[in-house]
């Protein structure tokens, strides 16, 4: 018989019978669809009842009723046989939601047409199976069982009278077996059609096909069942010696049904394992497939309402009143429970529950009246009588806990076939718990920065692309902050790692925890505002530098701090459009790079755009410039003081492009810088240099070159060898080679320049450190390094004729300088009161527009012949003394 239930949760009222439906729906909750399906419930229970009581009086006025006082003790013992017969029943899960029950009750119903009237077994079937309800405390649905036991007798004994009516037997003759046979296959086919009914009713779903493959089951048991009392009766009637036959063919029958509900139940436990591996699998998959932004709704990676179905599958497969799973959750290793099933009791377990506390992972079955005192209290706190209960373990942890509760069974609770069940699924719940916890791990990681915990930059994009989307005003703010380096070479990267913790602090403590907040690198963050107007994201981003540009507390430090910030908008023509996110990143780096001087935040313009592409275009097309000959090399003359002779002069790139026109160093030299191709570039000056010097020395003239460096230049470990080859090939003394480095780049990672300095000084080239004085420890540094000359800072010697400051600095340097043994090179001279300054202070070489401009190759000859006097000198070589 069916026991039928489309919530999946199986049935304690079941109702002895042939072919009954062992009780209707569970208990509904108190929600409103409960309340309703309730009322419909008992409509329906109303109908039954009534149609079983109008079918019972219109059966037992058609069919004769004739007294016997063997009666007495053939109705009690018919009794006897439906309760005996209902006890043996073998329950199986068939189905989510649905179980059959194999019982025997159609062995007493067929040899009850023949030895009893309609009356007897009817009184007999509703005695035995509303005193089994009762029994077994199931009184909610005695209404509805009454009724359809009335049904499937009354239906039962018209449909055996039909057969006899239609196969010609007599009103008074004995029923033929062919009637009793079909009767008895009516009662379970009855009990059917009222249990699919209830499910309709109910407004739950079964397939069609499930309900024609379970009719048919019950069928065909019913009529082997009915065959096997029927034989048996006839042969006991003819035969009474016979019955140790019959009970040997009705033992074997029941043991046939044991191993085939064993097999049953086999095959449902291997679907409900592959269920509930698919259900994990599948909730894996989906949430790998979540934006970063919604990772809080998942418990080990697989989202909460996923999980309430495993564990409802659960639940149908052990048949239980309830499946609780308690999973941990990281990182605060709080409980998040998911109840399928009867609710649980408000309070909580407490901390030091037995069975939350339980060793190993195997499962263990709990019943209160077996327990001891702490476990009894523990169940009673659940309202479960039994309960088995499983920990869900990973290779080091506790990731959960799995109980079952209260198996809803005719006769028995939980058995070894549902704690081997449940022991495989937790076994497969725990692996596949596990790797999606490491899973969400990875997808964590790989979506956030782990210093900040903030998004990276590809968590960044993630998130933005559904705001992106849906809404007009989108800004990104781009933030920077300019002491991370500074801070990093002083006190080192953990000092600099704090400060980048405290100033992402500071942005989520400004933007609120609602906003995206990214930290792209070092200390350069991003922030996205939704439905922000372009005038109210200046203000922000105001606020926001204000926040972030007050002192940091490192150690007993105080760090002064300054931020820049810039931000893009989307604009009015990009509305309902795709707006892509890295654009809107480009736009407000371009930003944070267009701030310089006091406005620390700018929006992004077009014109802004303009600029960087200029840039873009430069360092793509530079390596082709280099083969077109584009690039050039100007020189810029050098004089000593006081006797004015052409000491040498400095190689300084020019670059005449096609689109941009003339282009000065100072424009495209630190974009190639960035762009990695500095050595290109130095390679290329210096090869064209000493091209230069090569022809002097073959004329006579000695005449030094000066090359400029730059960091990355030092940086490169082989250079020194790159050098002394290149010098070696073109045949110039190293000592008329000279390489300027500013001291800032020298300064920026000393331990890395000054092996390379030392390297090339040890060659014996000369070393110039430019822009003397910029610097913020050069006096610390200048003794440390191998260097032969220093050149003033041309914004000293411009200002020295006007500011006493700058004369004394200037003074400063030439007397420093030579207290060191240094040559001190003044640049920018281009007044004559300036030259005779330096020349009075003991300065030893002057560069400057006063005694030429950087000049091209061809050029630079005329100003030599026009402008010097050649004379001999040491060496066989020739002197170019300035003509006044």
């Amino acid at each position: 018989m069916p026991d039928t239930n489309a919530h999946g949760d199986a049935v304690a009222q079941a109702q002895p019978g042939p072919g009954a439906a062992s009780g209707a729906p569970p208990q509904p909750a108190v929600s409103a669809e409960a309340r309703t399906d309730e009322r419909r419930f008992r409509a329906y229970t109303f109908a039954v009842l009534s149609l079983g009581l109008v079918a019972a009086f219109a059966v037992g006025s058609w069919l004769p009723f004739h007294w016997d006082s063997k009666l007495l003790w053939i109705g009690p013992v018919l009794a006897v046989a439906f309760l005996l017969a209902e006890q043996l029943g073998i329950n199986v899960d068939v189905r989510s939601g649905i179980s059959w029950t194999i019982s025997f009750t159609e062995i007493p119903l067929v040899i009850g047409f023949f030895v009893a009237p309609f009356e007897v077994v009817l009184a007999a079937h509703l005695v035995a199976g509303i005193g089994t309800l009762l029994a077994r405390k199931v009184a909610g649905r005695v209404l509805y069982n009454a009724g359809a036991f009335l049904l499937e007798i009354t239906g039962a004994f018209a449909v055996a009278g039909l057969v006899k009516v239609a196969v010609g037997a007599g009103a008074g003759s004995e029923i033929p077996w062919v009637a009793a046979l079909a009767g008895t296959l009516t009662a379970p086919l009855v009990s059917t059609l009222l249990a699919l009914a209830a499910v309709r009713v109910l407004r739950r779903r079964m397939r069609v096909s499930t309900a024609v493959r379970l009719t048919a089951r019950i069928l065909v048991v019913g009529f082997v069942n009915a065959s096997v009392g029927l034989s048996g009766y006839l042969v006991i009637s003819n035969t009474p010696k016979a019955w140790p036959l019959v009970l040997a063919v009705f033992l074997g029958l029941t043991a046939l049904y044991w191993a085939y509900s064993d097999l049953l139940r086999e095959q449902r436990d291997m679907e409900a394992l592959s269920d509930v591996s698919l259900m994990v699998a599948r909730s894996g998959q989906q949430a790998a497939a979540r934006p970063a932004s919604r990772a809080d709704e998942l418990v080990g990676g697989v989202d909460v309402r996923e999980w309430a179905t495993i564990a409802e599958r659960i639940k149908d497969q052990l048949a239980a009143g309830r499946v609780v799973l308690r999973l941990r959750l990281e990182p605060t290793d709080t409980m998040r429970v998911v109840v399928a099933g009867d609710d649980l009791p408000v309070a909580d377990p407490a901390a030091d529950d037995p069975l939350l506390r339980l060793p190993g992972a195997h499962v263990r079955h709990f019943r209160i009246t077996e327990a001891n005192p702490d476990v009894r209290a523990a169940l009673l706190d659940r309202g479960a009588q039994e309960a088995l209960v499983v920990p869900l373990r990973s290779a080091n942890k506790l990731l959960g806990v799995v109980e079952a509760h209260d198996r809803l069974s005719r006769w028995r609770g939980f058995g070894k076939y549902d704690v081997q069940l449940l022991g495989t699924m937790a076994s497969h719940l725990a692996t596949s718990l596990d790797n999606r916890r490491l899973l969400a791990t990875l997808r964590h990681d790989a979506y956030h920065d782990p210093l900040t915990g903030d998004l990276n930059r590809q968590g960044f994009r993630q998130v933005a692309k559904e705001p992106l989307r849906d809404f007009a005003n989108v800004v990104v703010l781009r933030i920077d902050l300019d002491v991370f380096s500074t801070v990093s070479d002083a006190l080192g990267y953990a000092w600099a790692d704090r400060m980048v913790i405290a100033a992402g602090r500071r942005i989520r403590d400004a933007l609120g925890p609602d906003v995206p907040l990214g930290r792209l690198e070092g200390a350069s963050f991003a922030a996205l505002l939704v439905g922000c107007p372009p005038e109210e994201a200046h203000r922000a981003a105001e606020r926001l530098r204000e926040e972030l540009s007050a002192p940091y507390p490192v150690d007993r430090l105080s760090v002064e701090a300054n931020a820049m910030i810039g931000y893009a908008t989307t604009t009015p023509e990009e509305a309902g459009d795709p707006v892509d996110i890295e654009g809107l990143l480009q736009r407000a780096d371009v930003a944070v790079r267009a701030t310089k001087g006091g406005e620390e935040v700018r929006g992004y313009v077009p014109s802004m755009g303009q600029i960087f592409l200029r840039r873009f275009q430069m360092v793509t097309q530079f390596r082709q410039s280099l083969e077109d000959g584009q690039v050039s090399v100007h020189y810029q003359p050098k004089i000593t003081l006081p006797n004015r002779q052409v000491q040498g002069v400095e190689a300084l790139v020019r670059w005449v492009h096609p689109e941009f026109g003339r282009l000065g160093p100072d424009e495209f030299v630190p974009a190639i810088e960035a762009a990695g191709l500095i050595g290109v570039l130095t390679s290329f000056v210096l090869g064209e240099a000493l091209k230069r010097c090569r022809k002097w020395l073959d004329e006579g003239l000695r005449i030094s070159v000066a090359v400029n460096l730059s960091v990355r230049n030092l940086a490169d470990e082989d250079f020194p060898n790159k050098v002394a080859r290149e010098l070696e090939r073109v045949g110039i003394p190293p000592e008329l080679l000279t390489f300027e480095l500013t001291e800032s780049g020298v300064m920026s990672d000393p331990q890395k320049a000054l092996p390379i300095l030392r390297e090339l000084h040890s060659l014996g080239i000369t070393l110039a450190v430019d822009d003397f004085g910029t610097g913020y420890s050069s006096l610390a540094y200048l003794r440390q390094l191998p260097v032969d000359q220093v050149k003033i800072d041309k914004s000293f010697v411009l200002g020295m004729g006007t500011d006493l400051g700058d004369l004394a600095v200037v003074r400063s340097i030439v007397e420093l300088g030579h207290s060191l043994g240094l040559t001190v090179v003044a640049e920018g001279v281009e007044e004559d009161v300036a030259r005779d300054q330096l020349e009075a202070m003991g300065c030893d070489v002057a560069q400057g527009y006063l005694i030429s401009r950087p000049l091209p190759e061809d050029r630079l000859e005329a100003w030599l012949q026009a402008r010097t006097a050649r004379s001999p000198g040491r060496h066989s070589e020739t002197v170019l003394t300035l003509l006044t």
